[in-house]
């Protein structure tokens, strides 16, 4: 594992974006298709402990990120669900409705890989259940609907920030084929649908400051529960093993963490829209190459 802190700056400093120069009212027609998929992926089959290329330590950085997908999903379905009937455009109030049919094929799907974990020999409900009691029984009631739509909006934008990273680079090369495809798929969808929330936002409330306070509590939400998985994770691994990963994470969460919320700060811009960085035939061409653009 020595070098790994070099392999994933490497490869995330490596992801070229492809800005358009497309007019704002051209970038933002929502014409992009949004598809519901249910995939089925084989996870019966079984995977391996440490599944990212028998390398502890990004096995488990990539399960604690699975750990937040189903409740934050569920959350993100709440979040915009209050204000769907505020939406006038009919063309976004559709999108919001492809928007929860492909969160919930997500749900389902993550769902099925912590069955897996537990079949390892993984304990994972009691972190489980510490993660939405904070994050969605204490910390989300005490939010105004807005503010929670906001924070939406803002991980819908690290998300797709995730899936172009993943679908552009080599990654991801040495991860199991059944976690790949899980990965590469969830990493497409997040891209076909990640101007949903944030236009559903700007639709309900464009004022900058709700968008920077959404941004700030996503941010620090996220990597807290995302490292607090892998944590979870590797405690249960055995003391020669946890320590030897122990350096792998404290370089991702004090060196290449910050580069992720760097790479994040387009959101912050006055003008910033999803569609501005058009990506979207990145997720088209690989969703046409397992056969499933538009089924």
């Amino acid at each position: 594992m020595v070098g790994l802190a070099a392999q994933v700056r490497s490869v995330w400093r490596g992801r070229a974006k492809k800005r358009t120069n497309e007019s704002t009212a051209e970038a933002h027609t929502g014409e992009r298709p949004i598809v519901v998929r249910r995939m089925g992926f084989p996870f019966q089959k079984g995977l391996p402990r440490w599944w990212f290329g028998e390398n502890v330590f990004l096995t488990h950085l990539i399960n604690g990120l699975n750990f937040v997908f189903p409740e934050g999903e569920r959350f993100f379905i709440r979040s915009v669900r209050v204000f769907e009937e505020q939406i006038k455009d009919e063309g976004l109030r559709q999108r919001v409705r492809l928007f929860f049919g492909q969160e919930s094929q997500h749900q389902v799907e993550h769902l099925h890989a912590f069955e897996i974990l537990e079949q390892q020999g993984f304990e994972i409900q009691s972190f489980l259940a510490w993660y939405k009691d904070l994050a969605y029984k204490k910390l989300e009631v005490r939010m105004s609907p807005l503010m929670r739509l906001s924070i939406t909006a803002a991980l819908e934008h690290f998300t797709a920030i995730f899936g172009d990273f993943v679908l552009r680079s080599d990654f991801l090369q040495d991860a199991h084929p059944i976690m790949r495809d899980l990965l590469f798929w969830h990493a497409a969808e997040e891209i076909e649908h990640k101007s949903v929330t944030f236009d559903v936002l700007q639709s309900v409330d464009p004022r900058y400051r709700v968008r920077l306070a959404g941004f700030a509590i996503a941010t620090l939400t996220l990597f807290f529960f995302w490292m607090a998985g892998t944590r979870h994770l590797l405690k249960q691994e055995s003391p020669e093993i946890r320590n030897a990963s122990h350096a792998d994470y404290l370089n991702f969460f004090f060196r290449e963490a910050p580069r992720i919320v760097l790479d994040g700060l387009d959101y912050l811009r006055f003008d910033f829209h999803p569609d501005n960085e058009d990506n979207y035939q990145l997720a088209r061409d690989y969703l046409e190459k397992i056969g499933r653009l538009g089924m």
